[in-house]
């Protein structure tokens, strides 16, 4: 690793300085090339995403899978049916850890690589879903979650920030997206493995012992996969880096490739002196500057730098929203809810509700880089918000039992107009959400610039998985409470201020490469001058 206490010096010479903006001009030019030149990200490129994007799979199968468990585990933890306290901290542990993991992920990844953090995060899946296979208390499952938690929180960091820093600008959008579709399949596959596995005895620990398949997949591949290639050249390995972008640009981009590398050996150097005139007003006794005081460096100049907090308060703003608008509540209770109101197969009725996701993903893959970031959330969450007022007003019509807890099932169990009305409700709320506020916090990465990009991103997903632990831990006291109106209601009233603060304070980002984004927020918030 190259030592951090020296400044960086240049890995590409012999080519005369040049001010801010026409570097700015170059990268463009560059992206455009590379664009131009493959109308298609390359094969190579595509196999990252994919590899990456196994670990989205993960998430989105514990996330799912933890729906049907919860209506089919009776009595098989702790001899006892499982109360809503029990539920609520089984479901909000995962958040939890994950909220724990995130900011110290941030740290790891910039210390040992994307990859490493990738493989270990891998690991700590399959602890976790065999520990939850075997448990025979609740407090054993909670610990099995716990574990996954922190696999997750590392997880959902470091595979967008994998494929964001490999991604040509053109592309990067749909690609980073393309992970959060394996996040909705993830969804769907729990499901369906829930439904045809609720009826077996001791089904569930199946369900949950599963997830430790595509983990062991995935381990497998990345020990084949090259590091990003931004990460190897902020530690010096500028032959290792310009291989890695050959195959991501592909044959005949040589000139591209070497515009891209200077562009972000120069970005490096900027910030280095930056950093070094940071220390020398901060720490003028200072000969030298380990690893550690390199951190807290790096975190005074998260906060201190006008565009980096903006970045954070934009990145934070996105993950926050995308927990508190109640989605992940539905993931995780859907089977719960859809039990309350009467359906025979509330498994069944979830997985609707997953493979809706699963399309309109699919849909904002091929959007997001046409229609931009800013846009598609604009358009998207007053749709949502209709979504959730319409939900509340068909519970209005149909009072349940919030105390129930368990499936039954019955003969003559045929829902009515108002259960089948929130099912659709629901199913609007939810096509709405993956088309825009699903993906978009996930481009998270593109908003910081390189020496405090995982630091950066790993507050925001901190953000996001601290408002899912309040979101898993409040939703059932909420529904038996504030009544599912109210609580329906509160989502919306949640969705209607981040519509606010979205356009305030969001620009555009779409089409901007990596080393351009900085530029947009160095001076304000950008929203009339992005990308558009």
């Amino acid at each position: 690793m190259a030592d951090d206490s020296t400044v960086h010096e240049p890995l590409i010479a012999d080519e005369p300085d040049l001010d801010p903006d026409s570097r700015s001009l170059q990268f463009a030019s560059s992206a455009e090339s590379a664009a131009d030149q493959h109308g298609r990200p390359t094969a190579f490129i595509w196999a990252l995403t994919v590899a990456a994007g196994i670990s989205g799979l993960l998430f989105g199968y514990d996330t799912g899978v933890i729906s049907s468990t919860l209506v089919s585990i009776g009595s098989d933890l702790s001899h006892r049916p499982l109360t809503t306290l029990d539920k609520s901290l089984i479901t909000s542990s995962t958040s939890l850890f994950a909220l724990i993991a995130s900011p110290v992920t941030g740290v790891l990844a910039d210390r040992l690589g994307r990859k490493r953090i990738i493989i270990i995060a891998d690991v700590l899946f399959i602890l976790g879903a065999v520990w939850q296979a075997v448990a025979r208390s609740v407090w054993g499952m909670i610990f099995g979650r716990s574990v996954v938690g922190l696999a997750v929180g590392g997880a959902s960091l470091v595979v967008p920030l994998y494929i964001s820093e490999l991604s040509p600008p053109a592309f990067r959008g749909r690609l980073v997206t393309l992970s959060i579709l394996f996040i909705t399949v993830g969804q769907m596959a729990a499901y369906v493995v829930g439904w045809k596995l609720s009826s077996i005895v001791y089904g569930w620990r199946w369900m949950v012992g599963l997830g430790s398949v595509p983990a062991i997949i995935q381990s497998g591949l990345f020990l084949l996969l090259p590091e990003t290639p931004r990460w190897l050249m902020k530690v010096g390995h500028l032959d290792k880096a310009r291989k890695v972008l050959r195959k991501v640009y592909g044959a005949g981009s040589t000139a591209v490739v070497e515009k891209l590398l200077r562009s972000i050996d120069n970005e490096i150097l900027e910030e280095e002196e930056s950093l070094s005139v940071f220390r020398a007003q901060s720490l003028p006794v200072k000969l030298d500057v380990n690893w550690s005081e390199k951190l807290r460096d790096n975190w005074r100049q998260l906060f201190q730098n006008g565009g980096n907090r903006r970045a954070l308060t934009i990145a934070c703003l996105l993950q926050g929203l995308q927990q508190l608008c109640g989605f992940n509540s539905l993931m995780y209770f859907s089977a719960t809810i859809f039990s309350l109101v009467g359906f025979d197969s509330p498994t069944l009725a979830s997985l609707s509700v997953a493979v809706t996701n699963c399309i309109f993903t699919v849909v904002a893959i091929f959007l997001i880089d046409i229609i931009g970031r800013r846009r598609i959330l604009l358009h998207s969450i007053p749709i949502m918000i209709l979504g959730l007022l319409l939900t509340a007003v068909a519970f209005h019509f149909l009072p349940v039992a919030t105390e129930k807890t368990e499936v039954t099932h019955g003969a003559d169990s045929y829902p009515g107009v108002w259960p089948v009305s929130i099912l659709l409700f629901i199913m609007l709320y939810v096509s709405s959400y993956a088309l825009g506020l699903g993906n978009v916090p996930w481009q998270q990465s593109e908003l910081f610039p390189l020496s405090v990009r995982a630091m950066g991103s790993g507050i925001a997903t901190s953000t996001n998985w601290g408002t899912n632990f309040i979101v898993g831990l409040t939703f059932l006291p909420m529904m038996q409470f504030l009544t599912p109106v109210w609580t329906f209601v509160l989502y919306a009233i949640v969705c209607v201020c981040g519509y606010f603060c979205i356009w305030k304070i969001y620009p555009e980002t779409r089409g901007l490469g990596l080393e351009e984004v900085g530029e947009l927020l160095k001076d304000g918030w950008g929203v009339e001058v992005g990308a558009t």
